[in-house]
């Protein structure tokens, strides 16, 4: 059960600050981990914070030991009532400097509270100067944090930015895109040769169904098993898979839910325009992010998308 902090032995205390100075350190260390690829000089700047935590643990465990012995009894921030969940931020990949800035922000806020809180219970006159030199030295902390992003130079930010934008091109746009596609213009063939054969909106939004979520599944597999992302860059193949999945079954399904509609003319106009619209958007992602210009990207998707759409309706229509 979570004890108060107002009671909290001395000995106590000193045993959640050593507590509390290792966590951090070790969520510098993620921290600077996780953006040593993109953002090296940012995770240069995170190592020499964690060496400063693993200092100010160094401190308090030689004036624990200079009092009280040399067990440390086990008493965690969860074990004291007051503190704050954190979420671990530090496991979402990607992750940027502003969400690094955040989560420091408030990580030294607390542990800067919690020693100020520390100085009002503490009577032992060198303990409470150790604790006042800490809670200075997380202030100091928490300004570092606010001008993280202010202490690369902006040639530095922007080959940062650059090879983040990179991380998310490979990670999870490449990935997306290839789905998006798949779904697009595979599914249309099966589609409208369906709707064309029957004549029956129900018939072909069965079959567009069985299509998409089909497509979506293979998809998924195929970008999953394809690698491993440790060489490539491309990330975890689960979520490659589960993106290229999702939006290869969406990108079936945006033409497929207009044969909801009951009169078989209606509902294939509409997924008609529907078609142009994806086919649009499949340009402008390529455009936007793979640097295609946009009449070559249309052109080859307009392309694909006219000869499967016409494949078929002369199937259906056969």
């Amino acid at each position: 059960m979570a004890k108060n902090f107002k009671d909290l032995t001395e000995r106590e205390i000193l045993a959640v600050a050593i507590s509390l100075e290792e966590e951090d350190g070790r969520i510098y260390g993620e921290f600077a981990e996780g953006l040593r690829q993109n953002y090296p000089v940012t995770a240069k700047l995170l190592e020499e914070m964690q060496a400063e935590e693993s200092e100010h643990r160094t401190r308090l465990i030689e004036t624990y030991r200079s009092r009280f012995g040399e067990h440390i009894p086990l008493i965690r921030r969860q074990d004291v009532k007051g503190f704050v969940s954190r979420p671990a931020v530090w496991l979402v990949e990607p992750i940027g400097p502003g969400a690094v800035r955040k989560s420091i922000e408030s990580m030294e806020s607390e542990t800067r509270r919690f020693y100020t809180l520390a100085l009002q219970r503490v009577t032992d006159a060198s303990t409470r100067q150790l604790l006042g030199d800490l809670a200075e030295a997380e202030a100091k902390h928490t300004a570092a944090a606010d001008s993280i992003e202010k202490q690369i130079t902006q040639d530095i930010k922007r080959d940062e930015d650059e090879a983040y934008r990179r991380t998310i091109v490979l990670q999870f746009i490449q990935p997306g895109l290839a789905g998006l596609m798949d779904g697009s213009v595979s599914t249309l063939a099966p589609l409208f040769a369906a709707a064309f054969a029957t004549h029956k909106s129900w018939d072909a939004f069965l079959v567009g169904l069985a299509a998409s979520i089909g497509a979506g599944i293979s998809m998924a597999f195929a970008e999953a098993l394809s690698d491993d992302g440790s060489l490539t860059g491309r990330g975890r193949p689960m979520v490659r898979g589960a993106v290229t999945g999702v939006m290869t079954t969406a990108g079936g399904l945006g033409h497929t839910l207009p044969f909801l509609i009951a009169n078989f003319r209606v509902a294939f106009t509409v997924a008609v325009v529907v078609v142009a619209v994806e086919l649009g958007v499949i340009s402008w992602v390529r455009q936007h992010y793979m640097e295609t210009p946009l009449l070559r990207a249309a052109l080859q998707v307009v392309l694909g998308g006219v000869l499967v759409f016409a494949a078929g309706i002369l199937i259906g229509n056969s």
